[in-house]
């Protein structure tokens, strides 16, 4: 069992690099799909605010990472 575990968490490995940056995605993907059809924006404003949203953690995970490089 042991190794299927292993080979999961390889296989995870491949697509996520960063857990936490994962998570943010998701996280922020998930705020964005309940909260932006109820908040009344136009259609473009919506995909402007998606877009900034992902960039800032896109930003932050860059940021995190090259200090831990710098270390």
């Amino acid at each position: 069992m042991s190794w299927i575990r292993s080979v999961v968490r390889e296989v995870v490995g491949l697509f996520v690099d960063d857990g936490s940056f994962a998570v943010a995605v998701l996280v922020w993907l998930a705020l964005a799909g309940f909260v932006l059809p109820r908040v009344r924006v136009g259609g473009h404003a919506v995909g402007v605010i998606l877009f900034v949203g992902l960039g800032l953690i896109l930003l932050e995970s860059v940021m995190r990472f090259s200090k831990r490089k710098a270390k």
